[in-house]
Protein backbone atom coordinates (compact mmCIF):
# COMPACT_ATOMS: atom_id res chain seq x y z
CA UNK A 1 0.00 0.00 0.00
CA UNK A 2 1.40 3.58 -1.05
CA UNK A 3 1.97 6.00 1.88
CA UNK A 4 1.05 9.36 1.65
CA UNK A 5 2.59 11.99 4.33
CA UNK A 6 1.13 15.35 4.52
CA UNK A 7 3.01 17.79 7.32
CA UNK A 8 1.29 20.55 8.59
CA UNK A 9 2.94 23.86 9.91
CA UNK A 10 3.68 26.68 12.35
CA UNK A 11 0.47 26.61 14.69
CA UNK A 12 -1.20 23.56 12.73
CA UNK A 13 -2.54 20.21 13.09
CA UNK A 14 -3.98 17.54 10.84
CA UNK A 15 -7.58 18.50 10.89
CA UNK A 16 -6.50 22.30 9.69
CA UNK A 17 -6.69 23.76 6.40
CA UNK A 18 -7.07 21.15 3.05
CA UNK A 19 -5.48 18.16 5.18
CA UNK A 20 -8.41 16.13 5.95
CA UNK A 21 -10.23 16.82 2.38
CA UNK A 22 -6.73 15.40 0.76
CA UNK A 23 -6.61 12.50 3.38
CA UNK A 24 -10.30 11.57 2.40
CA UNK A 25 -9.67 12.05 -0.80
CA UNK A 26 -6.73 9.36 -1.33
CA UNK A 27 -7.61 7.17 1.50
CA UNK A 28 -10.63 6.53 -0.58
CA UNK A 29 -8.34 5.16 -3.66
CA UNK A 30 -7.13 2.75 -1.43
CA UNK A 31 -3.83 4.93 -0.09
CA UNK A 32 -2.57 5.02 3.48
CA UNK A 33 -2.53 8.89 4.36
CA UNK A 34 -0.58 9.78 7.76
CA UNK A 35 -0.73 13.39 9.11
CA UNK A 36 1.28 13.89 12.10
CA UNK A 37 0.97 15.89 14.62
CA UNK A 38 4.14 17.42 15.67
CA UNK A 39 4.23 20.11 18.42
CA UNK A 40 3.51 23.79 17.84
CA UNK A 41 4.25 26.16 18.55
CA UNK A 42 5.55 25.04 21.89
CA UNK A 43 7.75 22.27 22.06
CA UNK A 44 8.29 23.06 18.01
CA UNK A 45 11.90 22.16 17.07
CA UNK A 46 13.53 19.84 14.42
CA UNK A 47 14.38 17.23 16.81
CA UNK A 48 10.82 16.78 17.77
CA UNK A 49 9.45 16.59 14.54
CA UNK A 50 12.08 13.99 13.37
CA UNK A 51 11.34 12.13 16.37
CA UNK A 52 7.41 12.24 15.66
CA UNK A 53 7.98 10.81 11.93
CA UNK A 54 10.70 8.08 12.76
CA UNK A 55 7.69 6.44 14.65
CA UNK A 56 6.15 6.07 11.26
CA UNK A 57 9.93 4.75 9.24
CA UNK A 58 8.65 1.54 7.58
CA UNK A 59 6.13 3.30 6.02
CA UNK A 60 8.81 5.78 4.25
CA UNK A 61 10.46 4.20 0.85
CA UNK A 62 10.77 4.40 -2.53
CA UNK A 63 6.37 4.50 -3.10
CA UNK A 64 6.04 7.25 -1.00
CA UNK A 65 4.85 10.98 -1.52
CA UNK A 66 5.41 13.78 0.93
CA UNK A 67 3.73 16.56 1.33
CA UNK A 68 4.31 19.89 3.41
CA UNK A 69 2.76 23.26 4.23
CA UNK A 70 4.05 26.18 5.31
CA UNK A 71 6.71 25.22 7.88
CA UNK A 72 6.09 21.62 6.98
CA UNK A 73 7.46 22.29 3.40
CA UNK A 74 10.85 23.16 5.04
CA UNK A 75 10.86 20.20 7.25
CA UNK A 76 10.40 18.02 4.49
CA UNK A 77 13.01 19.59 3.05
CA UNK A 78 15.20 18.43 6.37
CA UNK A 79 13.39 15.01 6.18
CA UNK A 80 14.72 14.26 2.33
CA UNK A 81 18.35 14.98 3.08
CA UNK A 82 18.35 12.11 5.75
CA UNK A 83 16.76 9.83 3.33
CA UNK A 84 18.96 6.89 2.06
CA UNK A 85 16.98 6.98 -1.13
CA UNK A 86 14.34 8.58 -3.08
CA UNK A 87 10.56 8.96 -2.55
CA UNK A 88 8.02 9.09 -5.30
CA UNK A 89 7.64 12.77 -4.86
CA UNK A 90 7.36 15.94 -2.96
CA UNK A 91 4.76 18.96 -2.86
CA UNK A 92 6.01 21.89 -1.01
CA UNK A 93 2.91 24.27 -0.30
CA UNK A 94 3.91 28.24 0.70
CA UNK A 95 7.37 26.73 2.51
CA UNK A 96 9.99 29.20 3.75
CA UNK A 97 13.44 28.81 2.84
CA UNK A 98 14.60 31.78 4.12
CA UNK A 99 13.87 34.69 1.44
CA UNK A 100 12.45 37.50 3.65
CA UNK A 101 9.99 38.86 4.10
CA UNK A 102 8.69 35.49 6.15
CA UNK A 103 6.34 36.57 9.26
CA UNK A 104 8.08 34.26 11.55
CA UNK A 105 11.32 34.67 10.56
CA UNK A 106 13.14 34.12 13.64
CA UNK A 107 11.37 30.84 14.82
CA UNK A 108 11.77 29.12 11.09
CA UNK A 109 15.10 30.02 11.27
CA UNK A 110 15.75 28.69 14.71
CA UNK A 111 13.97 25.52 13.48
CA UNK A 112 16.79 24.73 10.24
CA UNK A 113 19.06 27.90 10.08
CA UNK A 114 17.39 27.89 6.58
CA UNK A 115 20.40 25.44 5.60
CA UNK A 116 19.66 22.87 3.35
CA UNK A 117 21.82 20.46 1.30
CA UNK A 118 20.21 21.61 -1.76
CA UNK A 119 22.38 18.63 -3.93
CA UNK A 120 21.17 15.82 -1.96
CA UNK A 121 17.59 17.04 -2.18
CA UNK A 122 17.24 16.75 -5.64
CA UNK A 123 18.01 13.11 -5.98
CA UNK A 124 15.66 12.76 -3.01
CA UNK A 125 12.18 12.40 -5.37
CA UNK A 126 11.62 11.23 -8.69
CA UNK A 127 9.19 14.76 -8.53
CA UNK A 128 9.15 17.44 -7.07
CA UNK A 129 6.56 20.24 -7.12
CA UNK A 130 6.06 23.83 -5.50
CA UNK A 131 2.90 26.25 -5.10
CA UNK A 132 2.99 29.79 -4.01
CA UNK A 133 0.95 32.79 -4.22
CA UNK A 134 1.92 36.40 -4.48
CA UNK A 135 -0.50 37.41 -1.55
CA UNK A 136 1.02 35.61 0.99
CA UNK A 137 0.92 37.15 4.44
CA UNK A 138 3.54 34.58 6.28
CA UNK A 139 5.70 33.25 3.45
CA UNK A 140 6.76 35.88 0.69
CA UNK A 141 6.37 34.55 -2.70
CA UNK A 142 9.90 35.04 -3.16
CA UNK A 143 10.75 31.56 -1.15
CA UNK A 144 8.49 29.57 -3.77
CA UNK A 145 10.42 31.39 -6.17
CA UNK A 146 13.72 30.42 -4.51
CA UNK A 147 12.45 26.83 -3.69
CA UNK A 148 11.52 26.00 -7.46
CA UNK A 149 15.12 27.26 -8.59
CA UNK A 150 17.16 25.42 -6.21
CA UNK A 151 14.76 22.27 -7.20
CA UNK A 152 15.13 22.50 -10.89
CA UNK A 153 11.47 22.77 -11.55
CA UNK A 154 8.61 25.56 -12.61
CA UNK A 155 6.58 27.40 -9.83
CA UNK A 156 3.06 26.03 -9.58
CA UNK A 157 1.90 29.70 -8.96
CA UNK A 158 -1.49 29.97 -7.52
CA UNK A 159 -3.07 33.87 -7.52
CA UNK A 160 -4.46 34.91 -4.55
CA UNK A 161 -4.02 32.16 -2.95
CA UNK A 162 -2.55 33.86 0.37
CA UNK A 163 -1.28 31.19 2.29
CA UNK A 164 -3.21 28.50 0.59
CA UNK A 165 -4.91 28.10 3.96
CA UNK A 166 -8.31 27.62 5.79
CA UNK A 167 -7.85 31.39 6.43
CA UNK A 168 -7.62 31.85 3.03
CA UNK A 169 -10.77 30.17 1.94
CA UNK A 170 -8.79 26.76 1.51
CA UNK A 171 -10.69 23.66 2.65
CA UNK A 172 -9.80 21.57 -0.76
CA UNK A 173 -6.59 22.01 -2.83
CA UNK A 174 -7.63 20.37 -6.24
CA UNK A 175 -4.87 21.37 -8.38
CA UNK A 176 -2.44 19.58 -5.83
CA UNK A 177 -4.82 16.34 -5.58
CA UNK A 178 -4.25 16.13 -9.41
CA UNK A 179 -0.64 16.81 -9.37
CA UNK A 180 -0.69 13.89 -6.95
CA UNK A 181 -3.13 11.86 -9.04
CA UNK A 182 -0.65 12.21 -12.12
CA UNK A 183 2.18 10.94 -9.81
CA UNK A 184 0.35 7.88 -8.93
CA UNK A 185 -0.86 6.84 -12.28
CA UNK A 186 2.50 7.69 -13.99
CA UNK A 187 4.61 5.80 -11.33
CA UNK A 188 1.86 2.49 -11.16
CA UNK A 189 -0.53 1.64 -8.07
Amino acid sequence: MRTVFIFHGTGGSPEGNWFPWLKEKLEGEGLRVIVPRFPTPAGQSLSSWLEILNKYNEYINEETIFVGHSLGGMFLLKVLEQLKGPVSAAFFVAAPVGVRPIKYYDSDYVFTHFEFDWPSIIHKAKKFSAYHSESDPYVSLGNGKELARRLGIELTFIPNAGHINSESGWVKFDKLYQDIEIVLKSHGD
